[in-house]
């Protein structure tokens, strides 16, 4: 069970909350890259088509683990050119719930593992309980 938390006084928020509160087991997502299950690149040059990668990523590890994009508690989010937030947020906001967003970091990196990368995300779920 998550309880997403808004503290008085705090600055506004754009799709994450500032602190999650949860229990029950955890699942920890390694960063997830704009690679397909051939181990392929995809979308080179597009930050659009790269985001979208790295969540049916996301979303394929957290099934795998028995969780979801609901029961999401943290997200990094690295970007090599902070001009690709606004695609960012555009497949974000596609994917997660407004009302009930996770914290969130956000990180403009020189670089990622592949010089065609343009994001990689990494995560933090609860694993709701099967009862």
């Amino acid at each position: 069970m998550e309880h997403f938390i808004r503290p008085k006084g705090s600055p506004p928020v754009n799709g994450y909350s500032h602190a999650v509160a949860f229990t029950g087991a955890m699942v920890a997502v390694s960063g997830q890259v704009p690679v397909d299950g051939n181990g392929d690149l995809v979308g080179k040059g597009d930050a659009e088509a790269q985001v979208r990668q790295v969540y049916a990523n996301l979303i394929a590890a957290l099934k795998a683990a028995g969780s979801d994009l609901e029961h999401l508690v943290k997200l990094t989010v690295y970007l090599t050119d902070l001009n690709d937030l606004g695609a960012f947020r555009k497949v974000r906001d596609e994917y997660q719930e407004a009302a009930s967003p996770p914290a969130c970091s956000l990180v403009r990196v020189a670089g990622l593992v592949h010089p065609d990368f343009r994001v990689e995300v990494d995560a933090l779920a609860v694993v709701p309980s099967a009862g």
